[in-house]
């Protein structure tokens, strides 16, 4: 008996899916961009002493912006991904992005708006472990989804070490 035959999918679906991908795209950038807004370095920042492989100021901007488009593409994919499988693992895909997006929401106002190496120490330490999970998840839903979050955890890893170096450097 030969195999269904199946229509590709109409116009108006891929469509919704560009405006998707766009949605998640203007919403994890304006989210990344309004705490940079709000909690701006500042004097403070410029006063403190950091190590010699301190990145310069002008890099962080680049790299948050390509992360975040990494993420939101991310989280698109999860979003569309088909099948009993992925209805089963998205659940968990979500409570880990929304507890990754609050801890890495809450990093510069705790960071720079607090003045508080030490806090944002203790909340890139689990954010780091959240968005591990969070990968790992995303990756059950769709393995490509947890892929491009593998730059996003190098970076942290990163931060994390240069906080914690900043934070002793100045107790």
């Amino acid at each position: 008996m030969p195999a269904a035959i199946t229509s590709p999918p109409a116009w108006p679906v891929h469509w919704r899916d560009g405006v998707a991908l766009l949605a998640w795209l203007v919403i994890v950038l304006a989210a990344g961009a309004s705490v940079g807004v709000l909690f701006p370095p500042g004097e403070w920042f410029q006063g403190l002493g950091k190590p010699s492989w301190n990145p310069p100021s002008w890099l962080f901007g680049p790299v948050w912006t390509t992360l975040y488009v990494l993420l939101a593409i991310g989280a698109w994919l999860v979003s569309r991904e088909p099948g009993p499988s992925a209805d089963a693992e998205r659940p968990k895909a979500w409570l880990a992005f929304g507890l990754m997006a609050a801890l890495n929401l809450a990093w510069t106002p705790l960071f720079f708006g607090l003045k508080s190496p030490a806090l944002a120490f203790l909340d890139i330490s689990l954010l780091w472990g959240v968005l591990v999970w969070m990968t790992l998840r995303f990756g059950r839903v769709r393995p490509l989804a947890g892929y491009l979050q593998l730059p996003m955890i190098l970076w942290v890893s990163f931060a994390l070490v240069l906080n914690g170096t900043i934070w002793l450097i100045n107790s």
